[in-house]
C-alpha cells in the first residue's frame, strides 16, 4: 500500500533508519491496524486486522510480521483506544490484556512505547499534510501558536499541543467530560431530556456518536412525534439524503453543539495555531459540515467573536493519521529524526574501530551507566587503553569530546532503556526483579522532582526552620521514616522526637505549643488512626504539617502539604516505593532547613555540627585536633622550645 506521507523520490531507499523499519499500530476495540515506517514520513505495509480473531496483542503483532515478511524490527510504538498507566494495559472495549515489558521482551524489541490514541492524533497534527486537512470557515493559523483538537467518536477527545524548545508538547485532558451547556432553547430541551435520566450531563454525553442518537430521542420528544430504533448511521444517512427532516435537524444540532464544545477549548487554550477536528463522526458528514452550523456556533461568543473569528478549524481527513503521531512520538523518544541511540551506533560501528577503540566500546556496552559517571583516567584504566584513545574514540562518532560524548550516551541510554513501572509477575527472574524495582522507583523519584511545588516547599521548610521543636509521627513504613527525619534535624540542632506508637503520639501532641511543628507522615493520608493526633495537634496551637497524597483526608485537614503519590499497585505489597520517596521529601526538608540561616536554631545547628565532627576527630585518634567555627579542622599550635 502506498505510504501515508508519500516519499518525494526514490531517494527514501537511501534515507533508510540504521537500525531497521520501525513498526507503528493503532488499537481500536474492532481493529487493530499496522504499518511499518522505513524512513520518516515514509509508511507503508498497512493492513488492518480484527481484533476477535487473535487471542492476545503479542499474537497480532507476530501475525502481521509474518503477513509482511517477517522484517527485523528493534522499535514500535503503539497507539491505543485505552488509558496508558503504567506497565499494565487492560482494554476497556476488548478483552486483551498486557504488560507492556513482558511484549517487548516476547517480540525481542528493543523498543515498545504504547500511547493512547488521542495522544497520537494529537502528535500527528503538525506533520499531516495540508492535502489530509480540510478547512471550515476563515481563520489563518499563527506560527508557533498552541493547537487544539476536539475528535467526536465514541466518545468526545479534547487535547492541545503546546510549542516548546522547538518541539511539541501534548496536553493530556479529560475535556469531553465537562458539563455540557446549551446555547439555544432547542439544545435547553436536549438538556431536560436528558436530566431526566442523569442528574450530570457531559459534553461527551451529546456531542459523540451515541450522542446523535440521544438528541434523536430527545428532539422526537420535543417535536411530539415518535422516534424509530435508529441507530447513528442511519440518521447521518437521512440527513444527508434530505430524506427526514428530524434527522437532519438532529446533525444540525449536533453540529452547533460541537462549534461551541470547539470554542470553549479555543479560548481556554487560545489555541492561535488552529482548531483541528478528528474522530469518527465528522468525517462522515462530507461537504454538509463546512455549510453546518459549525463554524457560526464556533465565532459565536460575543465579546470573543472576533478573536475566533482569527482561528482556523480544520477536518482532519487523513486515512490513518495516528501512524504519523505514534511516528513523532517514537522519533522524539529515539532522538528525533533519523537519529539512533549512541549505543546502537556503537554497535553497528564497532568493526570499523581500531583494536584500541573496540576495547573501549566494549567497555561502553557492556557497563554505560558506569562510564558515564567516571573520570577519563577510570575509563582508560578500565578499558585497558591510553586516554586519547577514549578521546579518539569519541570524536569516531562525531563528539568533540569526552563530556559531549557522556550527554548523548545518557540520552541514548535513557531512549533505548526507557524508565517506567513495570509490573512484578510470579516467574520473573531475579535480574528482572531487581531491575523492575529500580526502575519503578526512579520513576517514581522522578515524578516527585517533577511534580515538586515551589511554594509549598519554601513553606514547609520556613516553618520548621522557626519551629521551637518538631514531633514526627508516623505508622508502620512511615514511622521509620519519622524515625529517620528525628536523627536528621536533631543533628541541626533543633528539639525533635519521633513517634510511632498512636497513644504516645497523642499524647505528644496535646503538649505542643503554639511555635511547635507536628509532621506527620502517612503514605495513604488517611486519619483513620491519626485523627486524635491531629486533633491534638491542632488544638495545642502547632503547626500541622502532612507529608501525605494530595487532596487525602490527613492534606485536607493539615495547615502544610508536602504532596507524594505512588500507589503500590496491591494491598498485599509492603510499602517500598513510597517509603523512599517520603526520605527522599525528609532529606529535602533538611537540607533546606539546615541552609537556612534565618532559623533561630542557625548558632546550635554550628554548633552540633562541631559536636559531632569532634567526635569523630576522637574516634580516629586526632584529639589533639582543633575545629574552626564552621567546623572544619584548622592546624594544631606547635611550641617550640628554645
Amino acid at each position: 500500500m502506498s505510504s501515508t506521507v508519500p516519499a518525494n523520490s526514490r531517494d527514501a531507499q537511501s534515507a533508510m533508519y540504521l537500525d531497521g523499519p520501525r513498526l507503528l499500530a493503532d488499537i481500536g476495540g474492532t481493529n487493530a491496524r499496522f504499518a511499518l515506517e522505513r524512513a520518516p514520513g515514509q509508511i507503508e505495509a498497512i493492513r488492518v486486522l480484527r481484533c476477535a480473531d487473535h487471542a492476545e496483542f503479542a499474537i497480532a503483532v507476530e501475525a502481521y510480521l509474518v503477513e509482511i515478511g517477517q522484517p527485523t524490527v528493534r522499535h514500535a510504538a503503539i497507539a491505543i483506544a485505552n488509558p496508558v498507566q503504567g506497565d499494565e494495559i487492560k482494554m476497556t472495549n476488548h478483552h486483551w490484556a498486557f504488560s507492556i515489558e513482558a511484549t517487548r521482551r516476547r517480540l525481542n524489541f528493543d523498543t515498545l512505547l504504547i500511547v493512547n490514541d488521542f495522544t497520537a492524533l494529537a502528535m500527528s497534527l503538525p506533520h499531516l499534510e495540508q492535502t489530509h486537512l480540510s478547512p471550515v470557515g476563515q481563520g489563518t493559523s499563527r506560527p508557533g501558536g498552541v493547537i487544539g483538537l476536539v475528535g467526536a467518536g465514541t466518545g468526545l477527545g479534547v487535547g492541545g499541543l503546546i510549542p516548546t524548545a522547538g518541539r511539541w508538547l501534548a496536553l493530556g485532558s479529560e475535556g469531553g467530560h465537562v458539563t455540557f451547556s446549551p446555547a439555544d432553547e432547542r439544545e435547553l430541551a436536549v438538556l431536560q431530556y436528558c436530566w431526566k435520566t442523569w442528574p450530570h450531563v457531559s459534553a461527551e454525553r451529546l456531542v459523540s456518536g451515541p450522542g446523535i442518537v440521544l438528541i434523536y430521542q430527545a428532539l422526537a420528544a420535543r417535536n411530539g412525534v415518535a422516534a424509530a430504533p435508529l441507530g447513528t448511521p442511519e440518521i447521518i444517512q437521512r440527513a444527508l439524503a434530505g430524506t427526514d427532516a428530524l434527522c437532519l435537524e438532529v446533525v444540525d444540532c449536533f453540529c452547533g453543539m460541537l462549534g461551541t464544545v470547539a470554542s470553549n477549548v479555543a479560548v481556554t487554550l487560545g489555541t492561535l495555531g488552529g482548531i483541528y477536528i478528528g474522530g469518527g463522526v465528522v468525517p462522515h458528514l462530507g461537504e454538509y459540515f463546512a455549510r453546518s452550523s459549525f463554524r457560526t456556533r464556533f465565532e459565536d461568543k460575543g465579546r470573543f467573536g472576533d478573536y475566533l473569528g482569527q482561528i482556523p478549524t480544520f477536518v482532519i481527513t487523513a486515512p490513518y493519521p495516528a501512524f504519523v503521531g505514534v511516528a513523532a512520538i517514537l522519533s522524539e523518544h529515539l532522538g528525533g529524526g533519523n537519529a539512533i541511540p549512541i549505543l546502537e551506533r556503537i554497535r553497528k560501528s564497532r568493526s570499523s574501530f581500531s583494536p584500541a577503540e573496540q576495547k573501549v566500546a566494549s567497555l561502553i556496552l557492556a557497563h554505560p551507566r558506569v562510564v558515564m559517571n567516571e573520570p577519563i583516567s577510570e575509563i582508560a584504566r578500565r578499558a585497558e587503553v591510553s586516554q586519547p584513545t577514549v578521546i579518539r574514540f569519541c570524536r569516531s562518532l562525531g563528539c568533540q569530546g569526552l563530556a559531549d560524548f557522556k550527554l548523548k550516551l545518557a540520552s541514548g541510554v535513557t531512549g533505548t532503556v526507557p524508565v517506567a513501572h513495570s509490573q512484578v509477575h510470579v516467574g520473573d527472574s531475579a535480574l528482572d526483579l531487581g531491575v523492575k524495582v529500580v526502575d519503578n522507583t526512579i520513576t517514581a523519584m522522578l515524578e516527585v522532582r517533577d511534580n515538586l511545588n515551589a511554594e509549598s516547599l519554601t513553606a514547609v521548610i520556613e516553618a520548621l526552620s522557626q519551629a521551637s521543636r518538631i514531633d514526627f509521627y508516623g505508622f508502620g513504613s512511615c514511622g521509620l521514616v519519622a524515625e529517620d527525619a528525628q536523627q536528621k534535624f536533631f543533628r541541626l540542632g533543633i528539639p525533635t522526637s519521633a513517634a510511632t506508637d498512636p497513644q504516645v503520639q497523642e499524647v505528644s501532641a496535646s503538649m505542643l505549643r503554639p511555635r511547635d511543628v507536628a509532621v506527620i507522615i502517612s503514605n495513604s493520608g488517611k486519619l483513620r488512626h491519626l485523627a486524635a493526633t491531629v486533633e491534638a495537634a491542632m488544638a495545642s496551637g502547632a503547626t500541622v504539617i502532612a507529608l501525605a497524597p494530595a487532596n487525602s483526608q490527613l492534606a485536607r485537614r493539615a495547615h502544610l502539604t508536602l504532596a507524594v503519590e505512588h500507589d503500590e499497585g496491591s494491598a498485599a505489597h509492603i510499602p517500598m516505593v513510597s517509603r523512599i520517596l517520603l526520605l527522599l521529601l525528609i532529606d529535602m526538608l533538611a537540607v533546606g532547613v539546615s541552609l537556612n540561616r534565618t532559623s533561630p536554631f542557625a548558632e546550635l545547628q554550628r554548633q552540633a555540627k562541631r559536636g559531632i565532627l569532634n567526635h569523630i576527630a576522637s574516634a580516629s585518634g586526632l584529639e589533639s585536633d582543633r575545629l574552626n567555627e564552621d567546623g572544619g579542622p584548622v592546624a594544631p599550635v606547635i611550641s617550640h622550645t628554645v
